[in-house]
C-alpha cells in the first residue's frame, strides 16, 4: 500500500522578515528547526512520507509538483489581522486538504475581540471587555476595575505582563497607549479575573452535521461527542507573583522550560466536566476542526466561576507547549499527538 504523502507547512523564525522597530518579540509565536525536526519523525515513524516546506507564496509552484495528499499546516503567517488563513486560503484555491480549522475560523480566533463577541452572542462566560482603538478612547461606565490590558491579534501572551494588569485610569490609557504604539493594533481591555488560569486542549471532531450555535434547550445533552479532551493544565506561578502574576510572553517563552507544568490541575470532577463542556462549546461555534486549545480563569471571588478568555486553533507542538504537556499526563507522546492529529484530519477528509 502507497504511504500518505504529507507536505508540513510552518514558518521558521530564522526565516522570518525583520524591519527597523520592530518589537523583539514580533516572531515569538514562530517555530523553530527542532520543532519542525520532531513532527517531520513522528510522521515518519507513524509510516507517512513528509517533506517540510516554508509557508509562504513559494507552496503555488512547490506543492502541486510535490503532490501531496495533505498537508500538516502550523503556519502562523507574518503580516495582517488574518494571517494565520494565509496559507489556509492558498490551500483550499490549490484544492491542498490540511489539518487543522478553515480560513474563517483562524481569521476569526486571532481576533481576540471578535471571538468574544461570539463567545458573548451564544452567552458563553467570558470576562466583560472593551476594544480601545485610539488611546483616549472613553472608558465604557460599566466596566470594573481591575482592568486587563493586551495586543487584539497576538499570540503566545505577545503583549502580556505584569503592566497588563491595571487599577486605575492613568495606568489603563498608559498601557493602551503602549500596546497601540508598540504592536500597530487596537488594544483589548477586559475585566481582570483573580484566580486560576488552566487550559483544555482538545483533539477530534464533533460529530454529525454542526451548525455554529449552542442549543437553547436545556433539557438536551451537551453536544462533544468525538472531541478527545486532554487533562486541564495550570501553570504554577507562585514563584512568579511580584515579577509577572500571569502567564506572561516572558514566562512563556524565556522561562518556559524553567516553570512547573501542573497536569492533571487539581480539579474536582464536576469542574472538570463544566470546563470541558464550555471547551467544547467554544470549538462547536468558532468552527474549530481537528484540535485546538482553549483558555480559563477561574474566578476566585465567586466560588472559582470559569470565564473562557480565548481559543487556540493552532497550539504549539514543542516539547514546552501547552497541548504537548497535557497529552503527555494523558499518556500520550509527542510523536503519537502529531499523528493523531494527522491522522483525525485524514479522517475527517475521506483520506484514512
Amino acid at each position: 500500500m502507497k504511504k500518505k504523502r504529507v507536505a508540513l507547512l510552518a514558518n521558521l523564525k530564522v526565516n522570518a522578515p525583520h524591519w527597523e522597530g520592530m518589537p523583539e518579540d514580533q516572531w515569538d509565536d514562530l517555530d523553530s528547526e527542532k520543532t519542525i525536526n520532531i513532527i517531520l519523525q513522528a510522521m515518519r515513524n507513524g509510516g507517512y512520507d513528509c517533506e517540510f516546506f516554508e509557508g509562504n507564496f513559494n507552496i503555488i509552484d512547490t506543492l502541486p509538483k510535490y503532490k501531496p495528499d495533505i498537508c500538516f499546516n502550523i503556519c502562523e503567517g507574518y503580516y495582517g489581522d488574518s494571517r494565520e488563513a494565509h496559507i489556509p486560503a492558498i490551500l483550499e484555491m490549490l484544492r491542498i486538504p490540511y489539518t487543522g480549522s478553515r480560513v474563517l475560523t483562524l481569521a476569526l480566533a486571532l481576533d481576540k475581540p471578535m471571538t468574544k463577541r461570539i463567545l458573548d452572542f451564544h452567552e458563553l462566560p467570558t470576562p466583560p471587555f472593551q476594544t480601545f482603538e485610539r488611546v483616549d478612547e472613553p472608558l465604557d461606565p460599566t466596566l470594573r476595575f481591575p482592568l486587563f490590558v493586551k495586543p487584539s491579534r497576538e499570540g503566545t501572551s505577545m503583549g502580556v505582563s505584569l503592566k497588563s494588569v491595571v487599577n486605575t485610569k492613568e495606568e489603563l490609557y498608559e498601557q493602551v497607549g503602549h500596546i497601540m504604539n508598540r504592536y500597530n493594533q487596537p488594544a483589548l481591555v477586559e475585566e481582570y479575573i483573580e484566580g486560576r488560569e488552566v487550559t483544555v486542549g482538545m483533539v477530534g471532531n464533533l460529530h454529525g452535521p454542526i451548525a455554529r450555535r449552542i442549543p437553547h434547550d436545556e433539557n438536551l445533552p451537551r453536544i462533544q461527542s468525538g472531541l478527545r479532551f486532554l487533562p486541564p493544565m495550570e501553570v504554577d506561578l507562585k514563584p512568579y507573583l511580584l515579577t509577572d502574576a500571569v502567564y506572561s510572553n516572558r514566562l512563556k517563552v524565556a522561562l518556559a522550560a524553567d516553570l512547573n507544568y501542573v497536569c492533571p490541575a487539581p480539579l474536582d470532577d464536576d469542574m472538570v466536566d463544566e470546563l470541558n463542556w464550555l471547551a467544547a462549546a467554544v470549538f462547536r461555534v468558532l468552527g474549530t476542526l481537528d484540535v485546538a486549545r482553549v483558555d480559563f480563569r477561574l474566578d476566585v471571588k465567586d466560588n472559582w466561576k470559569p470565564y473562557i478568555l480565548e481559543i487556540n486553533p493552532l497550539p504549539g507542538l514543542s516539547g514546552v507547549s501547552d497541548l504537548v504537556i497535557a497529552a503527555h499526563a494523558d499518556g500520550i507522546s509527542n510523536e503519537e499527538l502529531v499523528v493523531m492529529i494527522l491522522e483525525t484530519a485524514l479522517e475527517r477528509n475521506n483520506l484514512k
